[in-house]
């Protein structure tokens, strides 16, 4: 008998987390499809392939011909056309899909959140809240910025980003974990007055908000785009094993 054949669309932690857990169950052959926006994805468990499909009618060939009995998945928040295009996909062969998408960040007491629904609505706020600014936002999309001549930017992202971006920037090079006393420590240097980011949600990054809440700044957060129609997101790994009827082991 055929092992299961599981897709997992990855390039986050927990979609890590999730292929160690699926390659450990016998009869479950699990493939990880990265992207490949990012040099050095770090090592992922079971069968890895890299690159697109050619939109969700190309996804729909490759699980037809791989044979793929389900589709995960557990790509960033705010990879709106992967998932769009992983649903259809899913829909088309008649599979099941499942989208595994951590919780997001809420504001707690002390916070100052400007919320919008796009990067370009969060460069819109920027001109009344601040003059320089630590956008956290990733590598890509920083055009919606590049107009913006009257603030400084310290753009941190994980792999150098390409223009066009806002005419005074400085880039700094790194990857979470972070810490509050760093993220403290950064915002002082740098003398920052205003915090832009996404909300990915998790605790790797989430030390900035507690670093921008203790010093009293403004943040502005762009909301995650919506899910596709009649999809439910599961918050984490053991809820996917679940879905997959897999929770069976300690993950």
């Amino acid at each position: 008998m055929s092992p299961r054949h599981i897709l997992l669309l990855g390039g986050t932690t927990e979609a890590r987390e999730l292929a160690a857990a699926l390659a450990a169950h016998p009869g479950v052959r699990v493939t990880t499809s990265l992207a490949g926006r990012v040099s050095r994805p770090g090592a992922v468990a079971g069968d890895v392939r890299v690159g697109g499909f050619g939109g969700a009618e190309g996804l729909a060939a490759w699980l037809r011909a791989e044979e793929v009995d389900t589709v995960v998945d557990a790509t960033h928040p705010f990879a709106a056309s992967i998932t769009a295009n992983a649903v259809r996909a899913a829909r088309i062969m008649g599979v099941p899909a499942v989208v595994l998408r951590r919780p997001g960040w809420h504001p707690e007491p002390g916070d100052r959140w400007h919320e919008s629904s796009s990067l370009a609505e969060a460069a819109a706020l920027l001109p009344d809240l601040g003059h320089r600014v630590l956008l956290t936002t990733g590598r890509l999309g920083l055009a919606a910025f590049a107009h913006l001549d009257g603030q400084r930017f310290v753009v941190r992202c994980v792999e150098p980003p390409a223009p066009p971006m806002p005419p005074l920037t400085e880039v700094l090079l790194a990857r979470g974990p972070f810490t509050v006393p760093g993220e403290t420590e950064l915002l002082r240097d740098h003398r920052i007055d205003v915090l832009v980011t996404k909300d990915s949600g998790g605790a790797a990054t989430a030390p900035k908000l507690v670093a921008a809440r203790r010093l009293g700044l403004p943040v502005v957060v762009v909301r995650r785009p919506a899910l596709p129609e009649g999809v439910e997101a599961v918050p984490d790994v053991r809820d996917v094993l679940e879905r997959l009827g897999l929770a069976d082991r300690t993950v």
